[in-house]
């Protein structure tokens, strides 16, 4: 679930990787968190004409704000496919590694009612990243957030974020969704480089979705039409 601190953890592995200790399933994080978690349904920011004009043409609404190891990003964007198609998209990590670019391996290893966690692995230019996210999945309500899983060490300092999918308030067959993270890494990277990469992760992270879920909706938009010649 997460472009961004993808690639913003893979490339800190290139530049700092003597730095990093090595992600441990049987071992606690160092901490419990030094970034503050989203808690409860997200309220997105509203957006103005000039956005909405922007999404209304398919482009993708970015912000964000960078620090020494980290910062956090905004990206909005609207999907020519109905919510469900959307979330089915964002909770197939089994499949992750054949949607997500970098994502080598990605496997639930606890599901608990909203209680969800899932381990993810990186790879580039030969160097393999692993951490252990905790996700408070609530598609019903039309959100899910997430932390890291503080009980097993990950290769990334902090992470928390959230999904929030909506349906389009003029179109109820597609869907307007929101992805936010907030991350630190371990280690210092060149502010020019993190804030290229920041950008290029946030529109990665909707795009992948809007790819992948607008495939399904013509899918069974293609099986309706089947349906009704028969």
């Amino acid at each position: 679930m997460k472009a961004l601190h993808w690639m913003l953890s893979a490339l800190i592995a290139l530049i700092a990787w003597g730095e990093v200790r090595g992600a441990d399933p049987n071992s606690a994080h160092p901490h419990q968190g030094i970034v503050e978690p989203f808690l409860g349904p997200p309220t997105p920011a509203p957006l103005d004409a000039d956005q909405l004009r922007a999404l209304a043409q398919g482009e993708t609404i970015l912000t964000t704000l960078e620090g020494d190891r980290g910062g956090r990003g905004i990206a909005i964007q609207d999907i020519r496919a109905t919510s469900d198609l959307v979330w089915d998209r964002i909770a197939a990590f089994d499949e992750y590694p054949g949607m997500v670019d970098y994502v080598v391996e990605c496997e639930p290893y606890l599901a608990n009612e909203s209680d969800l966690r899932v381990r993810f692995v990186l790879k580039i230019l030969g160097f393999r990243y692993e951490y252990y996210i905790r996700h408070d999945f609530r598609p019903d309500r039309g959100y899910i957030t997430w932390t890291l899983d503080y009980a097993r060490e990950s290769d990334l300092d902090d992470s928390v974020g959230y999904w929030a999918v909506q349906s389009h308030p003029e179109d109820p067959g597609q869907s307007r969704v929101f992805y936010s993270i907030d991350m630190r890494t371990r280690g210092w990277m060149p502010g020019i480089v993190r804030r290229m990469i920041a950008r290029q992760g946030l529109r990665g992270a909707t795009g992948w979705v809007k790819r992948e879920a607008e495939i399904l909706q013509r899918n069974r938009n293609q099986a309706l039409e089947v349906d009704v010649h028969e």
